[in-house]
């Protein structure tokens, strides 16, 4: 007779996540997450949570975009949400330089392929209505990459990320967006990586039609909550006209539930699927957090942290070739080249989550979501140099120090 064997209680013990994302999520959001009662879905409370988080969104994009909420799930849910527009056949060009908006490439490529270029390789397929244009690792995608590859191809779809988390490069959205305008293009943006950190509105960018970010980094609502979303009414006609090959991640399905009906807000939602009240008030509170502190402040409080971590490392002897406020990536020192992994694997057994890159080259990624503090990017930069110091670097951590001192005492001159 077999007998279940039960486990014993699963305990994760607490970490300081200093990567690309998830980051720490602040101690309101988990508050508003169990304090939550055991609501119905369609729990009047649920569902009027649900409208004002419709409405704080559009704060947060900078948009008049009716069709703007979350869906239920990751980053990668809203990306779907958003890139199921793009049906077989569909022209599109995209462009990748990274990890994530390799991703995308792959998941566009999947969503246009035709029935026969999915035979001859399902999981890689080569459509030829789809044109990749890949930019070395460690660069951003430009206005001029945008422009040509446009001018010559003239495609119905064009997609690029704005922040490219995997090389911790930031691409031009207002090329993209203006290249789209002059060449009939429909644009899409993952804005995975810049909602909530960049201080930015996306109904600037008249080019763009639909735009999708996550629930774990600028938002930062546990990683598994709602990946927000907003859509142009130009991209809900085209949804209209010809479909989205799926039900869950329907653009104007989804937004039924949000109180969005046939382009209005209305006083309640629809039955679309089930969501879960816990996940509404982590949500609510999250955009109330973004909200209180403004966005351009946020924006500059990342600006500042991570040039006062981007000297540090610098001091370290590494070699820093990101240009994100969020995330710093970078090269370690010549005579450490060849084991970033191992240091990575040293910090993560540690409790101090930092990253390598997913894709070659590879280098290491340091993070400071919802770090914004002196005496967190003290203790971030300090932990980095000491695990430096373990594989046979000679960091000398005063200096540090003395240097993060300088920074921040610059500040609090101006200040």
């Amino acid at each position: 007779m077999n007998v279940s064997k039960i486990f014993p209680q699963l305990e994760i013990p607490e970490t300081l996540a200093a990567g690309p994302g998830p980051g720490n999520t602040d101690p309101r959001v988990l508050g508003a997450f169990t304090r939550a009662g055991l609501a119905d879905h369609m729990q009047a409370d649920v569902l009027r949570g649900m409208v004002e988080c419709k409405h704080m969104l559009r704060d947060i994009w900078g948009t008049r975009n009716v069709y703007t909420f979350g869906v239920g799930g990751t980053g990668f849910s809203g990306l779907d949400c958003m890139l199921g527009a793009i049906l077989p056949g569909d022209t599109v060009v995209a462009f990748v330089n990274g990890t994530f908006s390799g991703i995308d490439g792959l998941t566009i490529r999947i969503k246009a392929a035709t029935r026969e270029e999915l035979r001859a390789n399902a999981l890689d397929p080569k459509p030829a209505s789809v044109t990749i244009v890949t930019v070395p690792h460690g660069q951003s995608v430009t206005g001029e990459i945008v422009e040509q590859a446009l001018a010559q191809h003239k495609p119905k779809w064009a997609f690029m990320a704005h922040w490219e988390t995997g090389s911790g490069r930031i691409n031009d959205v207002k090329g993209f967006s203006d290249a789209c305008e002059r060449h009939g293009a429909m644009g899409l943006v993952d804005a995975v990586s810049s909602l909530g950190i960049e201080d930015f509105s996306i109904d600037d960018y008249p080019g763009v039609v639909g735009w999708a970010s996550c629930p774990q980094k600028g938002v930062l609502c546990l990683p598994l909550t709602y990946a927000p979303v907003s859509f142009s009414d130009r991209y809900i006609a085209e949804v209209r006209a010809n479909g989205c090959h799926s039900y869950v991640h329907n653009p104007i399905l989804e937004a039924r539930h949000w109180g969005i009906v046939d382009g209005k807000d209305v006083a309640a939602g629809v039955y679309h699927r089930t969501h879960s009240g816990y996940a509404v008030a982590a949500f609510h509170e999250a955009l109330r957090l973004t909200l209180e502190q403004g966005r351009a402040q946020k924006a500059r409080d990342y600006g500042w942290h991570e040039a006062a971590l981007r000297d540090a490392v610098t001091a370290m002897g590494c070699q820093v070739t990101s240009n994100m406020t969020s995330l710093v990536v970078l090269n370690l020192p010549e005579a450490l080249a060849g084991r970033e992994k191992e240091l990575v694997q040293n910090c993560r057994a540690r409790g101090f989550g930092i990253w390598p890159t997913l894709s070659e080259p590879v280098q290491v990624r340091i993070g400071i979501l919802n770090q914004l503090s002196e005496s967190a990017v003290r203790t971030i930069a300090t932990r980095f140099a000491e695990a430096m110091n373990e594989i046979g670097a000679n960091v000398d951590l005063d200096a540090i120090s003395a240097r993060l001192q300088q920074h921040y005492q610059t500040r609090d001159a101006a200040e």
